[in-house]
């Protein structure tokens, strides 16, 4: 044998053995007991995701082992010999399918705020499959009976509060998913609800697609008139990461485009940016979301029509406050006969200013932003700059919201760099109740990038629960899209901005406090309308003059905000609130129209949109907040026939910061008691615990006066 042919053989051989080994190494990683995500409570510090050792080859095989465990939960359930009790089968459901709650809520989090094409196309094929298995539990006729057993004897059990509404809702989520339909309905629904997975998946995929493809490329600094040094430095940032560095790249990410359409002095190019911003999902093209939006709201009647319901709006509001979409009608009209009246004054008011910088152009939706801060500049003596350089975000959160969650509940946060995080931008805390107690573990994702969805959200990697008679604190996550740092320029919040941060850790603080024994009363497991309560209430104490002494310190000399601006902010309160709440109510109303059609047909989108406005009267310089085609809220985001909440949960929250005002910002009592609610969780009816905090039910004349709309 020659040294040559000796030498080929060893080669092979060793190939052969070096692919054997890879393979076993393969076989090995993709062995579901060697999945990073398989487990309830994760190897690591707090139990928290392993986003340091998980892959993108890890979700599919962890998707599939987590839905048959949860399968072999769901058997030994319904095979149980034993009669059906409340603990062998609904607290045993309430226990059943951690491990696949823990894949989903790590994917679907990390889809939203660290994307790739990758997780899309997993997304494409895990979301029917897990439509699929949801409706093979729900639509388990074994299973059904045996907790509808339950639920038939539920007066005679002495059940706990908490219990009687773990029983109430796990019934009815039974029947809301087709439980009582016929077989031939039940495959169906479950076609249909398969589509819908679908469509909102690639709703939102279209959206991001949008906003990720656009950029305004200005290459003359004169362009750059009017804005901020801050936003002109962004721009530059950007250009460089899109390949125009030597230029300013500005993008429809909102920490851009509010700026530029408040700043810029080029009245074209707000123009531009803002059109681009307002038709998104409505170009024609492969992004186009109208068709999307056609067959999602067809489905939807359809889906409610199998059920029982008239609408799909009736079929979501029964397990909501409102309970009818009548009764939803009845809030937004009566705010919206206040709230038009005061946009109309305020785009006069806005046109006369035009006329006096020796103008004649009608006012249009582009040029709002732009001279509603010259009247504030003008009237108020506010500029947004001036207020910037307090609201530095490391002072806001440490120094606002972390400290006005000490004062209410007595919560310390401390920063985790052990914890892994699934992006450099992530930072961890860990929350305790005092010194000692750990209560959370809590995850803030601050600025904007490609893979990130646009917008401010919380969601849990995990939801809090008892194990083995065990508090499990729960792991949150608060998602924003804030002005990255440039250079030494720190990321410095507008007001609003500082309202957001405050908002969505009202939000994580409903998920930190809860304490309840089921997984599925947990947190903001609550009606729709009710979970905005926690998060808007915070944004009174960001604005609060008592507040804002604390954290609104000048990034720069670590001065406190004069007293003089700080009561600028206060009187400016009621500035802009027409626009505000107009823009909002119209989103709120477009929702609501979309999803009380009756009739299943091949609706012209815009045309459609169109009516609705015309329809409440909606003046042409103001643009409905989201239009249909980048409506994530309603058509990927779960809040379909539910944008209304934010209005009616502001409601609550005047009604309820009024007796803060009254009694103390900080009183204990009266925090005792508001953290009661935070604690009930999903566990107590709404209603129930609003009233046992205020001794009433909620009134709207605060909501109308804190806008105001009336003295």
């Amino acid at each position: 044998m020659g040294a040559k042919k000796l030498f080929s053989l060893l080669f092979i051989g060793l190939a052969v053995v070096t692919m054997f080994l890879f393979s076993c190494k393969n076989n090995k990683k993709m062995d579901a007991k060697n999945n990073p995500l398989l487990q309830e409570i994760y190897d690591t510090p707090e139990g928290v995701p392993p986003f340091d050792k998980i892959k993108l080859d890890d979700y599919l095989p962890a998707f599939k082992e987590a839905i048959k465990l949860h399968n072999q939960e769901i058997d030994k359930i319904v095979n149980n010999p034993d009669e059906p009790t409340f603990e062998n089968t609904i607290v045993a459901m309430d226990k059943s399918g951690i491990v696949l709650s823990n894949v989903s809520n790590i994917f679907f989090n990390l889809n939203e705020a660290a994307t790739s094409p990758q997780m899309q196309k997993i997304a494409q094929d895990v979301s029917p499959m897990l439509s699929e298995h949801t409706d093979k539990i729900y639509m388990n006729p074994k299973l059904f009976d045996r907790v509808k057993a339950v639920y038939d004897k539920r007066e005679k059990l002495g059940l706990s509060e908490a219990d009687s509404m773990l029983l109430q809702k796990t019934y009815e989520a039974f029947v809301r998913n087709g439980a009582l339909l016929p077989e031939d309905k039940k495959k169906e629904l479950m076609e249909i609800n398969k589509k819908l997975s679908l469509l909102s998946l690639k709703f939102g995929q279209h959206v991001l697609a949008e906003i990720n493809r656009y950029k305004m490329v200005i290459g003359k600094k004169e362009d750059l008139a009017g804005l901020p040094q801050s936003l002109i430095q962004a721009a530059a940032e950007m250009a460089m990461k899109t390949g125009d560095s030597g230029k300013w790249v500005f993008t429809i990410q909102k920490p851009m485009l509010i700026p530029f359409l408040t700043y810029s002095q080029r009245r074209d190019l707000r123009e531009q940016l803002f059109k681009a911003y307002i038709t998104q999902g409505d170009h024609n093209d492969s992004l186009d979301n109208k068709a999307i939006v056609n067959e999602i709201v067809n489905l939807r009647l359809q889906k409610a029509r199998l059920l029982g319901y008239k609408t799909w709006a009736d079929f979501r509001l029964t397990d909501r406050m409102a309970k009818t979409p009548g009764i939803v009608y009845n809030l937004l009209d009566n705010v919206w006969d206040k709230a038009l009246p005061a946009a109309r004054k305020e785009a006069e008011h806005l046109q006369q200013m035009i006329y006096s910088d020796g103008d004649t152009f009608k006012l249009q939706p582009w040029d709002w932003w732009y001279y509603a801060e010259k009247v504030r500049k003008k009237e108020y003596n506010l500029d947004e700059n001036e207020l910037r350089p307090y609201f530095k975000l490391e002072n806001v959160l440490e120094k606002g919201v972390f400290y006005t969650a000490n004062r209410l509940y007595g919560l310390t946060f401390r920063r985790a760099d052990d914890i892994p995080v699934y992006h450099p931008d992530v930072v961890a805390y860990r929350v305790y109740q005092g010194n000692d107690s750990l209560m959370a573990v809590l995850y803030y994702d601050f600025y904007p990038r490609q893979s990130k969805r646009s917008g401010a959200w919380t969601t849990v990697f995990r939801g809090e629960y008892y194990k083995d008679g065990k508090r499990v604190p729960p792991v949150v996550s608060i998602v924003c899209n804030f002005t990255k740092p440039t250079g030494d320029m720190p990321s410095l919040l507008t007001l609003e901005e500082v309202r957001t941060l405050f908002h969505e850790t009202g939000h994580a603080l409903h998920e930190i406090l809860t304490n309840v024994p089921y997984r599925t009363l947990s947190g903001t497991n609550v009606a729709l309308d009710f979970v905005e309560l926690p998060s808007q209430i915070m944004e009174e104490w960001a604005v609060s003059p008592e507040v804002l002494r604390v954290y609104a310190r000048h990034y720069q000399t670590g001065e406190v905000m004069p007293d003089e601006l700080i009561k600028k902010i206060d009187n400016a309160k009621y500035f802009n609130q027409g626009f505000a709440t107009v823009e909002y109510m119209a989103a709120a109303y477009l929702d609501m129209d979309w999803h009380t059609i009756t009739e299943q047909k091949d609706y012209d989108v815009n045309a459609f949109e169109k009516a609705s406005m015309d329809r409440i009267g909606l003046i042409p310089q103001i643009v409905v907040r989201y239009r249909s085609t980048y409506f994530q809220h309603a058509f990927s985001g779960g809040y379909s026939a539910g944008y209304y909440v934010y209005l009616w949960a502001d409601v609550l929250v005047q009604d309820a910061f009024d007796y803060f005002r009254q009694e103390g910002l900080f009183n204990p009592e009266v925090a005792a008691k508001f953290r009661h609610l935070l604690e009930s969780g999903g566990a107590v009816d709404p209603m129930k615990l609003y009233i046992q905090f205020r001794g009433r039910k909620p009134v709207v004349m605060p909501l109308l006066r804190a806008r105001g709309f009336i003295k």
